[in-house]
């Protein structure tokens, strides 16, 4: 399936299992990613994006944007859409 690359990973909260990614490219909830680093490798759907804590359905590019994830992810790590 190709991907298109939509951000990088710049930070990572362990706690609340949040990614803070800079996007390139607009996200939105139901958009399947797949976030590939050194150590990073996974595929999920967006269930969730959150700017300053508040819920939106799309991120536009230039957005710095918190995405749930379900795994560890590090700062540097590449986010791409799955289509």
């Amino acid at each position: 399936m190709p991907e298109l690359l939509v951000g990088t990973v710049s930070d990572y909260f362990a706690h609340p299992g949040v990614a803070g990614i800079d996007l390139i490219d607009q996200l939105k909830v139901g958009d399947t990613i797949r976030i590939e680093g050194h150590t990073t490798d996974f595929e999920q759907e967006i269930d969730s994006i959150q700017i300053n804590h508040a819920n939106l359905t799309e991120a536009k590019a230039g957005d710095s944007v918190g995405i749930r994830v379900c795994d560890r992810v590090r700062p540097g790590d590449m986010v791409y859409k799955v289509t």
